[in-house]
Formats: structure tokens, C-alpha cells, sequence
């Protein structure tokens, strides 16, 4: 086995605790009588991706020769039957890149849609969604190849930021317009349960990126840019958010230096191989900056996306994209080239953005229209775990009688 292929076996681990991570994040963010809904919303993705992922999501994923259209053929590997041992690890590494950008999105419907309604989204939306556009962007499809078709440098997404974070942002709105908004939804009306979970969950996040990012890394200077620069981008993304709230006269917390972090790393995500760190510093303050102010959208603009899910990763992922067309190595306006590398960008941010939310919102549309899509407003208010797991993210109540039979035996 080939040292790069021991590391990408590596990554693969890395970007697969990413879910959990993003599980505990989401968690610690949610009322606490959501907790165990909003985990398992990513828990569940893991699950019916991955199964999909097997069954036809990796022949969609990429057109082999002689193929071409709207995705790879599903049946042409149908569950892995044909798949060349080689290939497996490549085959492992691109399932955990699946379950993470789905999770993603369920961010945007917290404390108020059920659980076999998101499982028909999920299953549905990485079908028709996630799947295709992985293969226009990195299968061999018409993003990949559209620099060659215009004449141009070729489009650059590194690690996701078309296929995943623009992606998700862009279902991840959809599907919160037509889920609607929470009971009560007004600023400061639903805050987050527990600052420690965020902090773990932000840290198995960022400890995953460098295997997000740097997984496919063929040679050890390219592999030592990459995990610079995706510690670069995240510090620079928490000075860029602490500096915002400082100016608006906030009082800087946990919670503000995390989503900046996760913004300087969604930006960084399409260009960690591609830029130098004092461009990728510049980038994580800029993107940093943006999201901080971009989370408030929602209110003004009265959609409810619960845990900002647009506010990062849409507004984040388009940053990063475009800011390749001015300071990538040699192509950038700034850096030696032309317009043609933002011209590209331009068009695989909008392309891949406008695809996602149409499609997601017809989806969204359809599984409301099967499973009423949002839990009873009863259920929402008394919280979702009791009502539709039967579990508590905090046992107090068994506590609190244990606690009353010990001292009754005294």
C-alpha cells in the first residue's frame, strides 16, 4: 500500500467523526428538550446515505468512459459488485464527504420537524442532489470540465466548497421556508442549551477538516499547505466574529468564536491547496467578518434557518469559491492571471446554488405534502424527545426520584 493511499485511509476516519462532531454542535445549540431529534438527524443521515452511498451513490458519483448527462449511471456498480479492490478506499473516502454534507443541512428544521420526515428528505435529497452534483464537480462532469470548454483555468474545489457547503446552504434554505418558523422564532428567543457541547463538537469538527481537506494530498508539500492553511483560515474566521460582536457591543462567548472558526473553515474548504496561508489568513477574517453579520439575515429577511446553516455555509462556501478568482496561485486577478478563473467560479457558485435550492425545495414541498413534514405544535412546545424518542439528553427527572429514594432509606 502507497503512503498516499495509507493517508487517505487515514482521512477517511477523520472526516467520518466529522458527523458525530457535528452531532454534539448542532446538539449543544438546540433547546435541550430537542437534543436527541437534532443528533439524531445527523446520526440518521450517516446511516441512509451510507446505505445509499453503497447501493447507487458512488456509480452516480462519476461518469466512466463513454458516459455522460445528468449523473453516473446507478446500476453500472450497483452495490459495489463490480468495484475494483483498488478503488475501495477512494470508494470509503467519498461515502464520509456524502453523510457529513446531508447532516449539514439538517440544521436549518431544529426543534420542530420529525425524524421519518427528515430521513425521506435525506434519502431523497442525496439522490437527486448530492450525488450529481459531486459528479459534474469531481466525477468528470461539466463542471470539471467547463475551464476546457471556454478556453479557461479549470474550476478549483479542493474539498467541497460547490458540492458541500454551497450545496447544503442552499437545500438547507429551502427546506426551512417551507418547514416555516419555530413557535415564538424572534431574536434571542431560542438559545443555545450547552456552550460545552458546541465547544466539542467544534473541535471534533475542525480536528476532522484537516483529513477533509488534505485527504486526496499526492505529495507531502501540498499536504503541509493544505493543513496550514486550515488552521490559517479557521483563527483568522474567530478574530474576524469576535472583532464583529466586540464593534456591535456584544459580549464575545464561545458560541461567536466557534461559528467563526466553522466559517474560516467552510471558506477555506474549495482552496486550502491553492492559495498562500497570509491569503487563507485574509480569507478566514473576511469570511469570519461576513458570517457573523450574515446569521441575522433570517430575522429580516423571516426565514427561520434554526441553526444558521445559511449563514456559514452558503455565505462561507460562496466566499471561499470566488475569492480563488482573485489570490489562487498563478490564475487569480491578483496573482498573475485573469478574469477567466473567476469567471468559472462564478458559474459553478451559481449553477451548483440555484440547482440545489430548486431541487431541494421541490422535495422539501413533497414531503410535506406526504408527511405534514413538521411535528404537532403540542409536541414542539412540550419537546420532541419525550414525545417521539422517549430519550433525554439529561436524565433529571430519574435523577431527582433516585435522589429521593436514598434519602427516604436514611
Amino acid at each position: 500500500m502507497e503512503a498516499t493511499d495509507v493517508w487517505t485511509l487515514a482521512s477517511t476516519a477523520l472526516v467520518l467523526i466529522m458527523t458525530p462532531g457535528l452531532a454534539l454542535f448542532y446538539g449543544g445549540l438546540v433547546r435541550v428538550k430537542s437534543v436527541v431529534n437534532m443528533m439524531l438527524f445527523s446520526v440518521s443521515a450517516m446511516g441512509v446515505v451510507g446505505v445509499l452511498w453503497i447501493l447507487f451513490g458512488y456509480s452516480m458519483n462519476y461518469f466512466a468512459d463513454g458516459e455522460s448527462g445528468f449523473a453516473g449511471s446507478p446500476f453500472k456498480d450497483f452495490g459495489l459488485l463490480n468495484t475494483d479492490p483498488a478503488d475501495f478506499i477512494g470508494v470509503g473516502f467519498g461515502a464520509v464527504f456524502a453523510m457529513i454534507t446531508t447532516a449539514l443541512i439538517s440544521g436549518a428544521i431544529a426543534d420542530r420537524v420529525g425524524l421519518g420526515s427528515w430521513v425521506l428528505f435525506s434519502g431523497v435529497w442525496a439522490t437527486l442532489v448530492y450525488f450529481p452534483v459531486a459528479a459534474w464537480v469531481w466525477g468528470g462532469g461539466w463542471i470539471q470540465n467547463l475551464g476546457t470548454t471556454l478556453g479557461t483555468p479549470d474550476v478549483i474545489d479542493l474539498a467541497g466548497g460547490t458540492v458541500i457547503h454551497i450545496n447544503a446552504g442552499a437545500a438547507a434554505l429551502a427546506l426551512a421556508i417551507v418547514a416555516g418558523k419555530r413557535i415564538g422564532f424572534a431574536p434571542g428567543s431560542h438559545k443555545p442549551h450547552s456552550v460545552p457541547l458546541v465547544t466539542i463538537g467544534a473541535a471534533l469538527l475542525w480536528f476532522g477538516w484537516i483529513g477533509f481537506n488534505s485527504g486526496l494530498a499526492t505529495e507531502a508539500g501540498e499536504a503541509g499547505l493544505i493543513i496550514v492553511n486550515t488552521l490559517a483560515a479557521p483563527a483568522a474566521g474567530i478574530v474576524g466574529w469576535i472583532v464583529v460582536d466586540a464593534l456591535r457591543g456584544k459580549k464575545p462567548g464561545v458560541i461567536g468564536a466557534a461559528s467563526g472558526a466553522v466559517a474560516g473553515l467552510v471558506a477555506i474548504t474549495p482552496s486550502a491547496a491553492n492559495l498562500s496561508p497570509l491569503w487563507a489568513l485574509l480569507l478566514g477574517l473576511i469570511a469570519g467578518i461576513a458570517c457573523a453579520f450574515a446569521i441575522d439575515w433570517k430575522y429580516r429577511l423571516g426565514y427561520d434557518d434554526s441553526l444558521d446553516v445559511v449563514g456559514l455555509h452558503l455565505v462561507a462556501g460562496v466566499i471561499g469559491s470566488l475569492y480563488l478568482g482573485f489570490f489562487a496561485f498563478n490564475d487569480g486577478l491578483f496573482t498573475g492571471g485573469d478574469a477567466g478563473l473567476l469567471f468559472v467560479q462564478a458559474i459553478s457558485v451559481v449553477a451548483v446554488a440555484v440547482y440545489s435550492f430548486v431541487v431541494s425545495l421541490l422535495i422539501a414541498l413533497s414531503v410535506k405534502l406526504l408527511t405534514g413534514l413538521r411535528v404537532p405544535v403540542e409536541v414542539e412546545e412540550s419537546g420532541i424527545d419525550e414525545a417521539a424518542h422517549g430519550e433525554y439528553a439529561y436524565a433529571y427527572e430519574v435523577e431527582e426520584s433516585e435522589a429521593k429514594v436514598l434519602s427516604s432509606t436514611r
